[in-house]
């Protein structure tokens, strides 16, 4: 596989605003440090106790939230776009805040959690645990929806339940502090990052704001004050410089990275040169704390050549766009390569669906540093069609086509992180064929090992040779989450998932990183989540580009969250419906 570090860096370094003072940065350090004892020991009906405060005040911070990330991404708090912060920011953030709730509260009755919601082999053998829908209210909201943990293999039943929740079978535990640098697209990434250290593995915490969304500190601040009033969190600032003395002080014991992976390795193995590449070689990190990361991908869309429905195709090609646009395409699962067979009989009416969708979305604001000039970079020499105005600012949708597969083509190593979409061609026509070549493909020429996915219609899959092939490819994918039929988005927002990159990963090639998050059925041993929906579902999905009202649902599904009510559901099914 190509040498991702020759690809272009992720963005431009963005200047804090706000940044915290070395004094005061030392300050918090001493004071959370003071308390990581006291933490790690907290008896589990306090951490329940902690987790339900943070949920009344999340809900209170809700308003300034949404008002200021929509602000800073140019557009009208009251409109369906909005939609976008609600569902990526505080609905997240509360859900992942009731979730870890009901896992404490089954370890405080019956000494672990529950080993997700079924367990079974497959026919090779591997331990799967289901871990999604999580319960009744997940079911009617999600029907049809699925998402399953394999675990590594020679795992048994035994070992995972041993394994899960380690932590708290822990008879004297010790305490320790996390450094969580937090990412600065998506709003509930640092939080959520911050929680997992916090709840699953037991440490204090202190959270760097990333320069582009150190505006949302504040409310940070007030969402998460009963555990910064007990000294368990606090929220700093500043650029690169303040990250890496924070990396570097003795009082961090160990650090979670959302971001680059030229960051990862600046903090990992030091500047780029020769002292890197002799530190690498000799396997002697610069850093030698414990580092769990996760640094973006160049996503994979790979649609099965079949025969799709005129519905299914119009619906495939608006969900497709969906993983585009969203967040202006500044998500690290945002769709970025589209894997088609050459000789797919629709896949000129699906490429221009797709276009014709993309014209129906508004150019967004490139808001995320160093976007014009990967566009630029990207886009040069190339057969790109612009699709929209851009206005200043602003970036085009633009779809890259007429790449090699078989050359190395910096639109593989390099993730785009702004308004492109690539387009590769398989010369493998047949869905058997087409699934092992893209598999292969995205293996071995692709950069990233997030997240993958892969497109089916219903008539092809229920062939047993393509059936078969397709769980091979599932399997074979390395991938820390693969999605059938729906945007691999959906591994993180279910929060009960475990999100990361594959396992496969070093410290010497980083990849998409180490580690998983989220994961509140707290399961240790994981390859990779497998998620899947139908092709075509209703009412349509809130995430999707042309729900109209997609902001309104938003905000019901925070309150969802927060009260579990399942008489809350009628009046979310009748916004839904509307969208």
């Amino acid at each position: 596989m190509a040498d991702p570090h020759t690809a272009l860096a992720m963005s431009e370094t963005a200047r804090s605003q706000t940044e915290t003072t070395q004094e005061a940065m030392d300050r918090a350090l001493s004071t959370v440090a003071a308390k990581k004892d006291e933490f790690v020991r907290l008896p589990i009906a306090d951490k329940i106790a902690l987790l339900k405060s943070c949920m009344v005040t999340v809900k209170a911070s809700v308003p300034t939230w949404i008002r200021e990330a929509c602000r800073a991404k140019g557009f009208d708090e009251s409109a369906p776009v909005a939609g976008e912060e609600w569902l990526a920011g505080p609905m997240l953030v509360m859900r992942n805040l009731r979730l870890f709730v009901e896992t404490l509260q089954a370890i405080l009755r019956a000494g672990t959690p529950p080993l997700g919601t079924g367990v079974h082999r497959r026919p090779d053998g591997r331990l799967v645990i289901e871990v999604f829908p999580t319960g009744l209210l997940d079911k009617l909201l999600f029907a049809g929806f699925t998402g399953h943990v394999v675990m590594e293999k020679g795992l048994t039943e035994d070992d995972a339940r041993e394994k899960q929740a380690s932590f708290y079978k822990r008879k004297d535990p010790t305490g320790g502090l996390t450094l969580t640098l937090g990412a600065g697209n998506v709003s509930s990434i640092g939080p959520m990052d911050a929680l997992y250290k916090m709840f699953v593995e037991g440490r204090v915490s202190l959270l760097k704001m990333n320069p582009v969304n150190e505006y949302l500190g504040p409310v940070f601040e007030q969402a998460f004050q009963p555990l910064i009033a007990r000294d368990y969190l606090r929220v700093v600032y500043g650029g690169a410089d303040v990250g890496a003395y924070l990396c570097r002080h003795p009082l961090v014991d160990d650090i979670h990275i959302t971001g680059s992976d030229r960051t990862h390795d600046a903090i990992v193995w030091g500047p780029p040169g020769p002292e890197r590449d002799r530190r690498k070689a000799a396997n002697d990190p610069l850093l030698k704390k414990d580092i769990s990361s996760e640094l973006g991908n160049v996503s994979p869309v790979m649609i099965v050549p079949g025969r799709f429905t005129d519905k299914e195709l119009a619906f495939t090609a608006r969900n497709v766009t969906s993983q585009i646009t969203n967040n202006a395409s500044f998500n690290c699962n945002a769709a970025k390569m589209l894997v088609v067979a050459k000789g797919w009989e629709q896949k000129d009416a699906f490429l221009a669906l797709v276009n014709g969708c993309l014209a129906q979305v508004p150019p967004r604001r490139a808001y995320y540093p160093g976007a014009a000039d990967r566009y630029a970079k990207l886009t040069e020499g190339k057969a790109a069609e612009r699709i929209g105005a851009a206005k200043e600012g602003e970036l085009a949708w633009t779809v890259v086509s007429g790449l090699d597969a078989a050359a190395e083509e910096t639109q593989f190593t390099t993730e785009p992180f702004c308004s492109i979409v690539s387009v590769v061609e398989l010369d493998a026509s047949e869905p058997i064929a087409f699934l092992q070549a893209a598999t292969v493909f995205a293996n071995d020429k692709l950069w990233g090992t997030l997240n993958a996915e892969i497109i089916v219609d219903p008539r092809t899959e229920r062939r047993y040779e393509v059936g078969a092939a397709l769980d091979q490819a599932t399997m074979a994918l390395r991938y820390g989450t693969v999605a059938i039929n729906h945007w691999p988005a959906l591994g993180y927002g279910f929060v009960s998932t475990p999100w990361g990159g594959h396992p496969s990963a070093t410290l010497e090639n980083i990849q998409s990183g180490r580690g998983f998050v989220h994961n509140t059925f707290m399961l240790e041993g994981i390859e990779k989540s497998v998620v899947r929906g139908p092709l075509v579902v209703r009412p349509k999905p809130p995430w999707f580009f042309d729900n109209a009202r997609a902001h309104e649902i938003g905000a019901k599904l925070v309150d969802l969250e927060m009260s579990h009510n399942p008489f809350s559901l009628p009046g979310i099914i009748v916004k839904a419906m509307k969208g």
